[in-house]
């Protein structure tokens, strides 16, 4: 306040002498105009202003395109952005990166295993980095002489501020020193940068000794307003540049031009005091616009990147949340692998995060993907190992059945044959086209014993016959108690069930026909006649526990674990054969055989297990009711 009331004491106000605070005070930061008028940019204005700059060039495709554009940077007399070279990086890594997974992919595809595979070093990428080390000793080189200038040049405005100085502060020399005065300021404008911490304080004590040279000087009252009118013209046009740049679509390149437009309007000097304040005033106002587009600008930047930082977490969490300890198939490998794949897919659609976590999210992502695939490869290698193992079993197991394929010992050899059957069952998995050829090699043993010990058996077809006529003729029977729906021959039924299970052996392609024919009428009879064939032997062993309770206290007890001892074992014996079926293939040669035979086996030994399961309820009931009369 009271330098500017000394100011309007002398004729003048200190209107223009706060317009660099002004300035100062309607930019993002108070060392925004400072920045660039010593030619040092803020970090967010330098990546804004060099990722459109490389957004509007034409995009790299290949390492060698972007080791080229090094190179000509590295050779160049001025330094390249930080931004410039940022993008290069990424861009040059990113193929790299590609071109590595391609390798990869395709060594794998080849058949190569995955811990055999090895990174070698690539020259493009040992060029790529000496290129950047030139351009860094360059940046540093030209850092340190920018330094070297900019304190010569405070030291030279200094020196002019002190020539000033020395003439505003003597009346008696203003008039005379008019020339030199001018002289001093031509100089002044002539010297460019100087350290930004020294700028606003360089300026104000310029404009200081300036205006109170002006306020000295006894120019004659033309001259005064002649300079005072070309001024006002001067920052009139001014004031309209800084307007349009309102209308420029480039944000950051209008900030920048206000940069500069500021620093003219500095230069000039004082208008009329009538039209000090007007004419700043206007100009403030358009800049304030700048101002403000340029701040939204950054705002909007920074919450892009900050939504990209969540998209890229979540994708990080995605893949770290994979549990590989519960992939335990192939299948599951390879639906698991897809999954990642689609997420790598997904992360190269989003842009970047805030420079200080994009590495940061980079390597996590990494990490997490690396660690599955891994894992993977240790669980396909483990794989292999038992595929090496099973396989040699299996050819084992083949041998053996070529050494007795040739046997004529019908019994023996058809035990140890079954034997081997049931060993191959047990051995592990191996891949379908490996297991396919083994099945084949080892059923064709097996069948050139079955098909010799048929050929030889061939006296046996007259008795078959007949077995097949005496079971035909069981089965009309049978079928005449369902038309005549007896209810009282369930005893008779019992013994026409039995009698046809002593009968032997029917021709071979009878087999199967007789099987689903008594198969049919023996469920209709249960069905219709309400026939348990189980039913008399419940009732037999009813009347007979009174009789068992009778031999002691702990008879009935030890009759319920007898039977329950029965029970787990005719359990487990039925699991043995649910689960020989799943081997079975119909479509081999002795395929249906086999699972018509098992099927009717699982049927007996579950129809057993129901009637223990009687039995043992009939004890619980007995002993509940002597325990209640009691």
């Amino acid at each position: 306040m009271d330098l500017q009331k000394n100011s309007q004491e002398q004729g003048f106000d200190a209107t223009e002498n706060n317009e660099s605070q002004v300035i100062s005070s309607n930019t993002n930061s108070g060392n925004e105009t400072s920045s660039t008028r010593t030619g040092t940019t803020s970090q967010s204005e330098e990546n804004v202003l060099n990722e459109q700059s490389n957004t509007s060039n034409k995009p790299f495709t290949t390492k060698q395109e972007i080791i080229n554009k090094i190179k000509t940077l590295a050779s160049s007399e001025t330094v390249p952005s930080r931004e410039e070279i940022d993008s290069l990086k990424s861009t040059f890594y990113k193929i790299h990166l590609t071109e590595r997974e391609a390798e990869q992919k395709a060594y794998l595809e080849a058949g190569g295993d995955p811990l055999d595979y090895k990174v070698t070093p690539s020259e493009d990428e040992m060029i790529f980095k000496a290129e950047l080390s030139l351009i860094k000793e360059k940046r540093a080189k030209l850092l340190q002489e920018q330094e070297k200038e900019r304190q010569e040049n405070l030291k030279q405005k200094l020196t002019i501020i002190e020539s000033i100085k020395a003439i505003a502060t003597s009346p008696d020399e203003a008039n005379k020193s008019y020339t030199q005065f001018k002289e001093l300021q031509t100089k002044w404008k002539e010297i460019s940068n100087v350290p930004a911490d020294k700028v606003n304080e360089l300026w104000r004590t310029y404009q200081l000794y300036t205006e109170q040279f002006y306020d000295l000087l006894k120019l004659n009252h033309e001259a005064r307003e002649y300079d005072f009118k070309k001024n006002l013209e001067l920052k009139t046009k001014l004031c309209e540049a800084a307007e349009k740049l309102s209308e420029e679509k480039d944000v950051v390149s209008a900030f920048h031009q206000l940069q500069e437009l500021h620093q003219q309007y500095r230069e000039i000097g004082p208008v009329s005091k009538e039209n000090r304040e007007q004419i700043w005033t206007r100009f403030k106002n358009a800049s304030t616009v700048i101002n403000k587009r340029h701040q939204q600008h950054f705002e909007e930047l920074r919450s892009k990147e900050e939504e990209n930082l969540v998209k890229k977490t979540n994708l990080c969490e995605k893949v770290e949340a994979i549990n590989v300890k519960k992939i335990q198939s192939i299948s599951e490998w390879e639906k698991t692998t897809e999954e990642i794949t689609n997420i790598q897919k997904e992360w190269k659609t989003i842009g970047f995060t805030p420079q200080k976590m994009n590495v940061k999210i980079f390597e996590r992502f990494r990490e997490a993907c690396n660690t599955f695939f891994q894992s993977k490869t240790t669980f396909f290698k483990e794989l292999k190992a038992s595929f090496a193992e099973n396989i040699e079993k299996k050819k084992a197991l083949i041998e053996k059945a070529k050494n007795l394929a040739d046997s004529t010992e019908w019994k023996s050899t058809s035990d140890k044959l079954i034997a081997l059957q049931k060993e191959w069952k047990k051995v592990g998995f191996v891949p379908q086209k490996v297991s396919d050829k083994l099945w084949e090699e080892f059923v064709q043993h097996c069948n050139k014993f079955f098909d010799a010990r048929k050929a030889a058996n061939g006296d046996n077809h007259s008795e078959e016959h007949t077995n097949l006529e005496q079971k035909e003729n069981i089965l009309k029977e049978l079928k005449g108690f369902i038309a005549a729906k007896a209810e009282d021959a369930s005893e008779k039924i019992h013994q026409l069930i039995k009698e046809y299970n002593q009968i032997g052996h029917v021709p071979y392609k009878e087999k199967d026909r007789l099987y689903t024919q008594f198969k049919e009428v023996t469920d209709q009879l249960k069905k219709e006649l309400n026939i348990s064939i189980n039913r008399k032997r419940l009732d037999d062993f009813k009347n007979n526990l009174k009789n068992v309770a009778s031999n002691g206290e702990n008879a009935l007890y030890n009759e319920r674990n007898k039977l329950f001892r029965a029970y787990e074992r005719i359990k487990q014996e039925l699991q043995t054969y649910e689960n020989n079926l799943g081997f079975l293939s119909a479509a081999s040669k002795k395929g249906n055989s086999l699972i018509n035979n098992f099927t009717q086996k699982t049927e007996k030994l579950k129809e057993e297990m129901q009637l223990l399961k009687e039995k043992i309820k009939e004890i619980d009931r007995q002993q509940k009711e002597e325990n209640n009369n009691e």
